[in-house]
């Protein structure tokens, strides 16, 4: 109990001086190219919903799949719009993609077996 003067001579503080920025945002923005690995969005909570060729991480990082350029868009789900991030193989394609007219776009990846070296 002989400190309690020195203690409180100390003062106090208000608002505590806060914390590091965590780097939260959009890491690749709309026609960047990605390859497969790469983190688009990092963020708190799905401000961003996975599209096409990418997936969301346990912490809500939504990152790429398949190589190819991305592209942000919105559709219409309950009442509100979400936003969703996608990845497009060719630099001029749009999302959302019309499926029954278009077919489906993949990336498969293949390895030239005959040229490999």
């Amino acid at each position: 109990s002989a400190r309690t003067a020195t203690k409180r001579a100390g003062g106090t503080v208000r608002n505590h001086g806060g914390s590091p920025g965590k780097r939260l945002g959009i890491k690749k923005f709309s026609d960047e190219h990605v390859i497969p690995g790469n983190i688009i969005v990092r963020q708190r909570g799905s401000q961003f919903h996975p599209g096409q060729h990418v997936k969301m991480g346990r912490d809500h990082t939504i990152y790429a799949t398949s190589p190819g350029f991305v592209r942000f868009h919105k559709e219409r789900w309950m009442r509100t719009d979400r936003k969703y991030v996608g990845i497009v193989l060719t630099r001029g394609e749009k999302l959302p993609r019309d499926d029954t007219n278009l077919g489906r776009s993949r990336h498969f990846g293949l390895v030239d077996v005959k040229n490999a070296a």
